[in-house]
């Protein structure tokens, strides 16, 4: 985008001013923590699996600024932000990623296992399609309990050709379950053009199969994409049943770190990256008068400051002791 971004339509539809800014601290908090992330694997101080999410980061950082902390959230490996944004202590994520025992799993778990229940993070899945399912589980105990939460689903472009994503919404539908499933589209399956496998144009028309909305929405644009959120969390914390978001977005990394994205077109990923949100928001934020560049500058410095002290505590954690191959296994540990 230029110097001139439109974000999100007429004025009279958009969020207040601290909602905005709020989710530009997320979207920044998760560009610096991929940023960092990155540098330090690269450097070989972590030794591990790592799915970057880079350019895709307003699309949880808008869906998070509208739920609660106990609400749900079930996500997949190339999640790292959507546990970000939803609350997951970053400490405590960093240790994850980087296998040590002050982890949100005792370091047992890794970027594929994520899974912070005190920030509503349920479960981070390496199973394709197997969020929504998840998801559906919690939002049905949600329903009998009349407890108010909601869940949130999110998957991949590739994950919508999975049965589960069609057994997980008619069930969803049928028992009109408060759930939001958002399916993150960045165009790739893996390694796999989406045109290559998916004989639908838009992932959201789906959604009429199932007797319910679907939305299709420019998950580049933070305003839009809160707006599409607010209308399908809303209709779920009413009681309207689930609802079908299909974000499109594009991962300026590959599948996985190391990945050198040889099977997309020439120039494609350079010409998505001139369009990165973050800048692209930073900007539209300041022309709109909702920020100024000090303002921003501070947020960005103080989250610059926190990834830094996250990834410290990370490396200067313990593994975790043999012992505790023993432990998490099953209801009753297992005796020495």
């Amino acid at each position: 985008m230029s110097t001139t971004e439109s974000f999100g339509g007429d004025a009279s539809t958009r969020p207040p001013k601290d909602v905005l800014v709020e989710i530009y601290r997320k979207m920044t908090l998760l560009k610096q923590n991929d940023e960092r992330f990155r540098s330090i694997i690269q450097s070989g101080r972590i030794i591990g699996n790592y799915y970057s999410a880079r350019g895709q980061e307003a699309i949880p950082s808008a869906v998070s600024c509208l739920l609660n902390q106990d609400d749900y959230v079930c996500t997949i490996y190339r999640g790292i932000h959507d546990s970000l944004a939803k609350g997951v202590p970053m400490k405590q994520l960093w240790a994850e990623l980087a296998g040590r025992a002050t982890g949100t799993c005792k370091g047992k778990g890794g970027p594929m296992h994520i899974t912070h229940p005190a920030s509503g993070v349920m479960v981070t899945t390496g199973i394709v399609g197997s969020s929504m399912p998840i998801a559906n589980g919690l939002a049905l105990a949600s329903k009998m309990r009349g407890d108010g939460r909601i869940s949130v689903a999110y998957f991949g472009d590739g994950a919508s050709n999975i049965g589960a994503f069609h057994e997980a919404l008619n069930l969803a539908s049928i028992w009109k379950l408060p759930v939001v499933f958002v399916c993150q589209n960045n165009r790739y399956g893996e390694h796999t053009k989406y045109e290559y496998a998916t004989a639908i144009d838009q992932i959201a028309k789906r959604s009429a199969s199932y007797t319910m909305p679907g939305i299709h929405v420019d998950g580049n644009d933070p305003v839009a994409m809160y707006a599409a959120a607010k209308e399908a969390v809303d209709r779920a914390r009413g009681g309207g049943g689930p609802t079908l978001i299909e974000a499109m977005t594009f991962r300026f990394h590959g599948h996985l770190l190391g990945d050198m994205d040889q099977y997309m077109d020439p120039g494609e990923k350079d010409g998505w990256m001139k369009k990165d949100p973050v800048p692209a928001y930073r900007r539209w934020l300041v022309a709109e008068s909702y920020a100024t560049e000090a303002e921003l500058d501070a947020i960005e410095k103080q989250i610059q400051a926190d990834v830094e002290e996250a990834s410290s505590f990370a490396l200067s954690s313990p593994y975790p002791d043999v012992a505790e191959l023993r432990k998490d296994v099953f209801a009753q540990e297992i005796a020495e």
